[in-house]
Formats: structure tokens, C-alpha cells, sequence
């Protein structure tokens, strides 16, 4: 799937049950040198070193490094501080005030809000782009995750807007590192329960869509592996002529128009 031995950046890490952390356990397994990112310790401290799955010998293992996305200076020491080149990064990050940007009502006038969402979600990618791109030497690719930007669900609000602009962000930047053999490609991920969908309003609702639209019966619970195998895809040597793409590992809800009927479901 990818190259064995090869260095990815796995950034936007938030506990053992992110997909970023799936994405990074499943490079590892195929051989990948993984180097995950998190926001800055006292996050860390919150959210991953609580985690009950892993082991302290499991935590030892990881190569987990500090960078707040919306600090040039931080993301370019990040790239600057590795060895050798980079194969392959993975931006798993977004921020959306649930306050005033996501839930019930779509107007509202926290423009503060509105900017800082739009940087962290969609201009931020640029920025990895721009800094990751000279530790990639021999060409390599970079992988945002976004979600269904293409419909307007309830509550999702402004992220539907962000995530509408990151995956306008990929096809600037499969443009504009074509030239570097860089590949910019999106994989739009059905709804997955973790930590940080959590805080999302109405994201048990979103579930519930899914499970009455997914042909291939889409689990929210239990996904994160099937994001993690399209990510490694796009970051490995078979995906060569692929980029500016936003590829879809949604269960099939994507494409299907209202509800299944009860004789397409697999357990009707």
C-alpha cells in the first residue's frame, strides 16, 4: 500500500480513537515511520494520555510532536526538525465554535469565530503544503479529511463551509506542487463517532442519516479503519496519477437519493 520504511506526518492527533491515530497505527503496519502531531501538550495530556487503550509501552513507542497549526513559525520547525524526507503527510484537522457556529441556527455575527474556523479548517493546509513541501523530496503525497461539503445538514452550519473550502484548498495545491511530483487529494469520510465529532451538534443525528441511506451499512462506531485504508492508498505508489480528488468512503450514502427501501438493505 505505501512504501515500507518511508516517513508520513499524521497531524492533528486527539486520542486513540481519532482517525488520525488509525490512519498513523495503519502506515505502521505496512511499514511507514509515523511522526504525529498534536496541538500542544496540555492537549495531549487531556485527551490521548488518558486514553485507556494504550499501554505505557504503547505510548513510549510513539514519535508525538507539538505544533499549533495557525503558528507558521511552529508548522515550519516541525518540518525543519525531521530527518530525511517525507513521503506522505495527513491533515486531519478542524475547528468550528459549536457556540456560535455550528448547532440550530446558521446566521450569526461571530465573525471572529467565523475566520478563525475557516484558518484552522481549510487555509491551514496551505500552510502544511507550503512547509512540508521541501522536506518532500522525492514527491509524495498529502491527504486531507473532509465531509460531505456537496449537501447542507442540520446543525453543521459553517464546517459544511469550511470543509466546501478545504476541499477548494486541495485542488489549488494539486495544482500548484504538481510540478514536485506532490499529490493533494481529500478523502470525505462518512460520519465517525469519535471525541471530537462529539462536540459537533447533531452528529448523532448525521449517524442515524447514514444508517438509513448507506447501501454497504455504514458504522459510525466502528469506521476509522476504512478511512484509514483509503488515506494509505492515496499516500502510497499506486495513487501516482491522482490528485486534486476528493474520494469518498461513505458506506455509498453519497450517492444514493433518499432511503434505502427494505429489500436493498443487507438485513432485510
Amino acid at each position: 500500500m505505501i512504501e515500507s520504511g518511508k516517513t508520513f506526518v499524521v497531524m492533528g492527533l486527539l486520542d486513540a480513537d481519532s482517525i488520525a491515530f488509525a490512519i498513523g497505527k495503519m502506515l505502521e503496519s505496512f511499514g511507514g515511520k509515523v511522526i504525529y502531531t498534536v496541538q500542544s501538550e496540555r492537549m495531549k495530556k487531556i485527551f490521548f494520555d488518558r486514553s485507556k487503550k494504550l499501554t505505557d509501552a504503547d505510548r513510549e513507542h510513539l514519535d508525538i510532536r507539538y505544533c499549533d497549526i495557525t503558528k507558521d513559525e511552529e508548522v515550519k520547525a516541525l518540518y525543519d526538525g525531521i530527518e530525511g524526507s517525507v513521503a506522505g503527510v495527513v491533515h486531519s484537522i478542524a475547528y468550528s465554535n459549536p457556540k456560535t457556529c455550528l448547532g440550530p441556527e446558521f446566521h450569526t455575527d461571530a465573525y471572529d469565530d467565523l475566520a478563525a474556523g475557516f484558518r484552522i479548517s481549510a487555509v491551514s493546509l496551505a500552510t502544511v503544503a507550503r512547509y512540508a513541501q521541501p522536506k518532500m523530496t522525492e514527491g509524495g503525497g498529502i491527504v486531507a479529511l473532509t465531509f460531505a461539503s456537496e449537501r447542507a445538514f442540520a446543525y453543521y452550519n459553517w464546517m459544511g463551509v469550511n470543509k466546501a473550502a478545504l476541499e477548494a484548498v486541495v485542488r489549488g495545491l494539486a495544482r500548484r506542487h504538481g510540478k514536485e511530483k506532490i499529490r493533494v487529494n481529500a478523502v470525505s469520510a462518512g460520519p465517525v463517532f469519535t471525541i471530537a465529532a462529539k462536540h459537533i451538534p447533531g452528529f448523532e443525528e448525521l449517524g442515524a442519516t447514514w444508517a438509513k441511506s448507506s447501501p454497504l451499512n455504514w458504522d459510525p462506531m466502528n469506521a476509522q479503519v476504512e478511512v484509514a485504508g483509503a488515506v494509505s492508498f492515496l499516500l502510497g505508489p499506486f495513487s501516482k496519477q491522482i490528485t486534486g480528488q476528493t474520494l469518498y468512503v461513505d458506506g455509498g450514502a453519497s450517492v444514493i437519493g433518499g432511503e434505502l427501501m427494505p429489500h436493498e438493505r443487507a438485513d432485510g
